[in-house]
């Protein structure tokens, strides 16, 4: 399947049950309101899949659903994050031989490696696999940057075809097409930068807040590829304080009492994650709860497509 790194992309959460296992039926429920709304590709096992957590067999069994459920409509992408080069390029080759699409990556984990050694890294595994990269650069968080300088050797290799650009820098887009123009596309990974970061030429959006609100997130995103900036400005002010939930310690959490509040999943995290308590849950929770309060009535958005 050619990917096209465009438009709405969920980071998608990992359902479970009170027992501590996967709840396949409220997964697949919500991985079909992602595809109602109309979003453009599926990403599993990032921080909100909650995959430092998840055993291999697991990870298989999620790839495996997604891909049922899709059944080829968009791309499903699994994300790599490993501590050492062998286990990152044992995880792609094994996503590859159960049917990913594509791949999301981070850098090393645990160890803060130099541009040196990031560079390596990223380079043996697009050596091991025909599928296609998006590279995630998430500096503050992972106190690892993926400079222009290092995209410059990595995009030697055909199949490192994107950005989740998550630097909090949203110049960083212009200089990235100013040196790269369309050869690195650019997926926002910070929900509360997406219609700005839309505005300055992104290609799309790897979202958090989607995997409670798929319809009003690709929306925002749809209106904006159609020039129809201020209806897209009316959803985006209104969904900014949600959008602030993902940026967060407690992102999983927060998302997850959200997909409740909603109907698309449960509060059930694990551990060593608990659910929120105290003032802090009931602060998520009255924004959660304001915001549905005055949920917009949406466009008919969906025959627009990119």
């Amino acid at each position: 399947m050619k990917i096209d790194w465009k438009g709405v992309m969920p980071a998608v959460t990992t359902k479970f049950t009170t027992d501590d296992k996967l709840d396949l039926p409220l997964f697949r429920k919500n991985i079909e309101a992602q595809l109602e709304a109309g979003v453009h590709g599926i990403i599993l096992g990032g921080t909100l899949g909650e995959a430092s957590t998840l055993r291999p067999d697991e990870k298989s069994t999620l790839l495996e659903t997604t891909l049922e459920v899709v059944s080829e409509r968009i791309p499903v992408i699994i994300n790599i994050a490993e501590s050492s080069t062998a286990e990152a390029v044992d995880s792609a080759q094994k996503a590859e031989k159960e049917g990913a699409n594509a791949l999301m990556m981070l850098p090393p984990m645990r160890y803060k490696s130099t541009d040196r050694e990031t560079v390596a890294y990223f380079q043996a595994v697009a050596q091991c696999t025909s599928l296609p990269i998006m590279v995630y650069n998430n500096p503050v968080d992972y106190k690892i940057e993926v400079t222009l300088d290092m995209f410059d050797t990595l995009l030697k290799l055909e199949n490192i075809q994107a950005v989740k650009e998550s630097t909090r820098d949203i110049s960083n887009i212009t200089r990235i097409k100013n040196r790269f123009g369309d050869r690195l596309k650019i997926l926002c990974g910070v929900d509360t930068l997406a219609m700005e970061s839309l505005l300055m030429g992104a290609d799309g959006w790897v979202a958090g807040l989607v995997c409670a609100f798929p319809r009003e997130t690709v929306a925002i995103y749809e209106l904006i590829k159609q020039n129809r900036n201020e209806e897209a400005l009316s959803i985006y002010r209104w969904f900014l304080p949600l959008l602030e939930l993902d940026i967060n310690p407690q992102l999983v959490q927060n998302i997850k009492m959200a997909e409740a509040a909603v109907g698309l999943g449960s509060e059930t995290v694990r551990p060593p994650r608990l659910p929120l308590e105290g003032p802090e849950k009931e602060r998520v929770q009255h924004i959660i709860d304001s915001a549905l309060k005055a949920r917009p009535e949406l466009p008919d958005y969906r025959y627009i497509r990119s």
